[in-house]
């Protein structure tokens, strides 16, 4: 199987600020270092976009949305999976609040599902999944674990029916910022609350899940402590992946060093780390293959593209052309090594 690759346009969102020396980097600049990275011959497939300001508008008129997809199609260019704006200061809320901020973040769902129809119905999008996470921090979620879990799980079961009303398929990114999704364990719990399999999934990020694995903001759940052996690691992660992979649906290569990075929102998730990075912990291509391959060593239907999400990478790597080759290459060995 030969998976088709996209590069991630919401790390030019994701940490900027206007007013900071870390500006957003529009959408046209992130499709054109996409368009002109070159590994060997191979470009990327596609783009994996987040359905907001100032990238993109999530309530354009249909005839704007095709007009997109049009400008996409043109450069020789899919698109698979895309970000929900379920968060508060995107017009979302809370998937544990109040009810009032519970029906926005089932609306911000309602309005992607709308946005990835009419995509769908142009042609330029056939595979891909609709991105979630609980909205809500940890030390929230943290004052009453039991109940804040059932109150998200009906939440996603909520939105899990929109998405099969408009036969698509949510996916939560297990980053250890998000209150409820912030260990393996958690995740897991959250999931299998919510009950939707084949509705309602994982997203596994590579960088984000080590740091499942060490159990930052969940230490009763760290299946590593430091220092550890390689066997030690390899025999963690079988674990974690054994678990999490039946619900995994979509997948995002990264690197991570085994510190934590963010801003805003994101104050504490997993660094995501260059490539080639020398300090990068992780064997990419080994650890990919836990998530990608099933346990008789079949490659899984179930994932048809492999994204890379370079968020809060400072400006001056990201608008780095040679930055998007060398993350093109790695992606490359991975497809050509499962």
């Amino acid at each position: 199987m030969t998976w088709k690759l996209h590069n991630a346009m919401w790390p030019g969102l994701v940490g900027k600020d206007e007013d900071s020396d870390q500006p957003p980097i529009s959408l046209e600049k992130m499709i054109d270092l996409t368009v002109a990275s070159n590994a060997g011959g191979r470009k990327y497939d596609g783009i994996d976009l987040f359905l907001f300001f100032p990238h993109l508008d999530i309530d354009a008129t249909d005839d704007d949305i095709r007009k997109f997809a049009d400008d996409v199609a043109a450069k020789d260019l899919k698109i698979g999976s895309v970000v929900a704006p379920i968060w508060q200061e995107t017009g979302g809320g809370s998937a544990m609040g109040d009810q009032a901020a519970r029906d926005r973040f089932v609306g911000a769902v309602k309005k992607a599902c709308r946005y990835t129809t009419i995509l769908r119905e142009h042609g330029v999008r056939s595979y891909g999944s609709i991105r979630i996470d609980s909205a809500t921090g940890v030390e929230d979620w943290a004052a009453n674990p039991a109940a804040n879990t059932k109150m998200m799980a009906q939440t996603f079961k909520e939105c899990g029916k929109v998405a099969a009303d408009h036969d698509e398929v949510l996916v939560a990114e297990g980053e250890i910022c998000w209150g409820g999704m912030h260990s393996w364990k958690d995740m897991l719990d959250l999931l299998e609350e919510t009950g939707m399999p084949d509705r309602v999934g994982f997203q596994a990020d590579l960088a984000h899940t080590y740091l499942y694995l060490l159990g930052y903001n969940a230490e009763q759940h760290a299946l590593l402590n430091e220092p550890y052996t390689d066997e030690e690691f390899w025999s963690a992660y079988k674990t974690m992946t054994n678990k999490l992979r039946p619900w995994t649906y979509d997948f995002h290569v990264a690197q991570n060093d085994g510190s934590v990075h963010g801003t805003g929102a994101h104050d504490k998730t997993g660094r995501h780390c260059p490539a080639d990075d020398p300090n990068g912990r992780l064997d990419i291509v080994k650890c990919s293959g836990y998530w990608l391959l099933d346990e008789n060593g079949n490659p899984r239907p179930e994932i048809k593209h492999l994204c890379w999400d370079g968020c809060m990478f400072p400006n001056t790597t990201l608008e780095q052309q040679s930055t998007w080759d060398t993350i093109l290459k790695t992606m490359v060995e991975v497809d050509g090594a499962l």
